[in-house]
């Protein structure tokens, strides 16, 4: 079980049998105002609704489809971002590593490390985010199997890390599309990890906007009902104030107005699904 704190929201746990949790935030960092004014929007959002949140968002897009495409502000200036973010706005932050080196700076700030799902299989970047002593998520590549991620499991605890999340975010489907199977998140679980679904990258359409990727946002409260009704530790969220003006995701990213009706109805899905759950389903999954 995975415990992390926030001053707004206590001692809360990333588990499986736990109230369902959010990392959630804009794709990658645009300012330190504009991070700080999402970060706040999002705690009173996250607060109203009684659900406990990390601020997700990234210092690089290492992984973009043009080498022209916004990635970030880079390593120094975006942990300094991030660092404000948790001491003014007094939320917990999780990012992208994408390189050993990245590591343990960002170790220093974030409360939780993240590996990008492209990245998975990285034997050294694992060991290096693992050795941190932070929690760490890491994102089934879209080329993997549910099951394959055992030995990305293995490779996170050999390091020295109990604390490994496993995500899902939708597997290649033919060129250009994503298909989510929700039987990962059970074979998550299964592996004794918690278990955390990326709803806004699940919807991406890669590649399909030729320099950068689509998606289709209309299906990410969908596929959100789907997996917190597996009984799940988190959901991954990409939100942004206007999606449309994004620097990068913004077809797949969620509006931010919309996220509070949303909030309800997993919460009401969640609460259904860890107190009624029967044993016998336990066990299967």
């Amino acid at each position: 079980m995975t415990t992390l704190h926030s001053p707004f929201f206590g001692d809360f746990s990333l588990a499986n049998d736990q109230p369902l949790a959010f990392f959630a935030g804009p794709c990658a960092i645009e300012s330190a105002s504009h991070a700080l004014e999402t970060a706040m929007a999002l705690r009173e959002i996250f607060r109203k609704a009684g659900m406990p949140f990390v601020y997700k968002s990234s210092f690089d897009k290492a992984n973009r489809s043009s080498g022209a495409s916004y990635r970030g502000p880079g390593l120094a200036r975006g942990l300094e971002v991030l660092g404000r973010v948790k001491e003014e706005a007094g939320v917990p932050v999780v990012t992208d590593v994408h390189e050993p080196a990245q590591c343990a700076p960002a170790a220093e700030v974030c409360d939780v490390l993240q590996l990008p799902a492209f990245l998975c299989r990285q034997t050294d970047l694992i060991a290096a985010a693992c050795s941190q002593g932070r929690p760490v998520n890491i994102k089934k590549g879209q080329f993997l199997a549910p099951w394959d991620m055992k030995n990305v499991l293995d490779k996170a605890r050999a390091a020295g890390c109990r604390d490994v999340l496993l995500c899902e975010r939708g597997s290649s489907f033919g060129y250009g599309n994503l298909v989510v199977d929700m039987r990962s998140l059970g074979i998550f679980k299964s592996l004794g990890a918690p278990a955390v679904f990326d709803a806004t990258h699940s919807v991406q359409l890669p590649g399909a906007g030729g320099a950068c990727s689509g998606g289709d946002r209309r299906f990410v409260p969908l596929l959100a009902r789907a997996a917190t009704a597996v009984g799940i530790a988190c959901i991954f969220m990409e939100v942004h104030e206007d999606p449309d003006r994004a620097p990068c995701d913004g077809p797949n990213m969620l509006a931010i107005r919309d996220l509070p009706p949303l909030l309800e109805t997993l919460k009401a899905i969640d609460r259904a699904v860890k107190q009624d759950g029967s044993a016998a389903r336990e066990r299967l999954l």
